[in-house]
């Protein structure tokens, strides 16, 4: 994924150790997602997103950081997101972006979903974390 620049000082951040702070990382996507003015649809498919991804980050990665950030890029705007957490990786992160592959008691659908909801995706995982940014763009 492009480096958009975001730098920590500038994103909003949220902690998530809970289900409750997983709302607020929620909340925090749609309001700048709103701002950014993205359609409602837009807005939809990105806290829906950030959603699923808050919770695979804190059922499987035991919580983390999500920054977010509205960005610019050739006259358009939209809204960057950061899922980093500390946990145990992703052992293979092919297969888990799979659709209906599940490590749990889910539909398989977390991060196979998100990625078709966003307009970009990228994902890094290894012993000592995963990393996931997507980015929304308004049309």
């Amino acid at each position: 994924m492009r480096d958009f620049g975001v730098a920590t000082a500038t994103a909003d951040t949220v902690s998530v150790a809970g289900s409750g702070d997983v709302v607020a990382a929620r909340q925090m996507v749609r309001a700048l997602a709103q701002r950014g003015g993205l359609s409602l649809v837009h807005q939809t498919k990105l806290v829906t997103a950030a959603s699923e991804l808050g919770r695979n980050m804190l059922v499987y990665g035991g919580g983390g950081v999500v920054r977010a950030a509205a960005v610019t890029e050739a006259g358009r705007t939209g809204v960057f997101v950061e899922f980093a957490d500390q946990g145990p990786g992703i052992a293979d992160v092919e297969l888990a972006l799979t659709d209906g592959w599940t490590s749990g008691n889910g539909m398989g659908l977390g991060l196979s979903g998100a990625k078709r909801l966003v307009d970009e995706f990228d994902i890094e995982s290894g012993p000592g974390g995963t990393t996931v940014r997507i980015v929304k763009w308004g049309r």
